[in-house]
């Protein structure tokens, strides 16, 4: 758990404490920079008016100013910047100020990631993001070596594992077997089969157009088509430069991805902790049979474990991230009965669910269809709802909670298989969680 507070919070055995490389005060020093920049976006008018009374001189000097204000505020945030790892946790102080001191569990680690954005990759530095159970905000520690970050990775994750604190800094970081890699032509491919790029791209070549015939404002067209184009850059260009390289991998402490262009991210799914997995099979995909398979992780902003690949090797990488799940077959669906369609006329046919020993999974969708599967251990709660209209069609819905804060929902049932549903559901869930094993590393 991640608390703030003083120094004195927590005594133990002293413990040699490290700053963090010291290319970070060149990070730190863009906060004035950004304080004043803030300003001008907030209110350009007036930014703009003080400007325009400025003269070459006040400039120049303001930048004399600026500058070694800038520099001075990132190297004094590097200097009272330590963290250190204890036998039970990683502390993290920092502070000019206002001192805080976090205090991670090390046994509430539930993954760390390593990521280089494109400068830290020239420089050689990385940042090192901590995912602690029950915390809603990553911990994070920017910049440092690439070696020492993966280091202090391996390290945390051994010392979460249960290993002792001098064994965990000689067992490095654990080996991984790659799964799949995801070629550039086929993501290419993938992204212009997917409607969303389409959909923004058509969205901001036909707005902007229309808007200015009707308004002849360019404030109007500006400030409706940049993010129009914005949105397009991000579900095509944006897409390919994020899950460029993509590969998974599987080591003792979870499913390794990697990935990125200009950006290079190394995340770890952590085993036990996935609470849904989504197959998601857009219509264009259908054809050549590729799938993309999304996650809800207890506690983790982690959602993506395959961006597109064929379905037998997405349901090869699921089986790993949930053993002894086996994805069911489509076949084994069955539809809501045929009067669900008064209640939502031809989109009732996407909807189907299925129960094998080990999963609840149900389908949504026609042109875009999402089959989710929750393991029963993983099921918090159970839930029957039922409408007015679906009363007068003996219909219900069947609700499966799971620790993600995530529902998935069996749409239009028969109101009588809804009952036995969320009855038989309730007691698979409790003796699923009786026998599951436990959500530990390296075990």
């Amino acid at each position: 758990m991640t608390t703030p507070g003083p120094d004195d919070v927590r005594q133990g055995p002293a413990v040699p404490e490290r700053r963090l490389h010291p290319v970070t005060p060149f990070r730190r020093a863009w906060a004035p920079v950004a304080v004043i920049a803030g300003w001008a976006v907030h209110d350009p008018n007036q930014a703009q008016e003080q400007l325009t009374r400025l003269t070459t001189t006040m400039l120049l000097a303001g930048l004399a100013v600026l500058v070694p204000v800038a520099a001075l505020y990132g190297f004094m945030s590097w200097w009272f910047t330590h963290f250190s790892v204890t036998d039970s946790e990683l502390r993290i102080r920092t502070g000019l100020l206002f001192r805080r001191t976090a205090h991670i569990r090390l046994e509430r680690i539930q993954a760390v990631d390593v990521t280089q954005p494109l400068l830290a990759r020239v420089a050689g530095v990385a940042k090192l993001r901590i995912d602690v159970v029950g915390a809603d905000k990553k911990d994070e520690l920017a910049f440092l070596g690439e070696d020492e970050a993966r280091a202090l990775r391996a390290e945390l994750l051994a010392r979460a594992a249960g290993f002792a604190p001098e064994t965990a800094r000689e067992v490095g970081e654990a080996p991984a077997r790659e799964l799949m890699r995801l070629p550039a032509r086929e993501l290419a491919i993938s992204l212009v089969l997917t409607g969303a790029t389409w959909g923004s791209l058509v969205a901001a070549l036909v707005v902007p157009p229309v808007l200015w015939l009707a308004t002849h404002s360019v404030v109007t067209v500006l400030a409706t088509g940049l993010p129009l184009l914005g949105a397009a850059g991000a579900s095509s260009v944006g897409r390919f430069v994020a899950e460029y390289d993509w590969t998974v991998g599987e080591s003792p402490d979870g499913l390794r991805i990697d990935h990125g262009l200009l950006d290079r991210t190394h995340e770890t799914v952590p085993p036990g902790r996935v609470q849904t997995v989504r197959i998601v099979e857009p219509l264009l995909w259908r054809r050549r049979g590729w799938v993309r398979v999304e996650l809800d992780v207890a506690g983790s902003s982690n959602s993506v474990l395959v961006p597109v690949a064929p379905r037998a090797v997405a349901e090869s990488v699921v089986a790993r991230v949930l053993p002894g799940v086996t994805v069911p077959p489509l076949r084994s669906l069955t539809r809501p009965p045929r009067r669900a369609g008064r209640c939502v006329p031809l989109w009732w046919r996407g909807y189907g669910i299925t129960v094998t020993d080990t999963v609840f999974a149900a389908r949504h969708g026609l042109l875009r269809r999402r089959l989710s599967l929750v393991p029963h251990a993983k099921v918090q709660s159970v839930r029957r709802s039922q409408g007015p209209w679906e009363r007068l069609w003996r219909l219900a819905d069947v609700h499966v909670d799971t620790g993600a804060n995530k529902t998935v929902t069996a749409r239009l049932r028969d109101a009588q298989q809804a009952a036995a549903l969320l009855q038989n559901q309730a007691e698979r869930s409790r003796t699923s969680r009786r026998d599951a094993r436990p959500d530990r590393w390296m075990t």
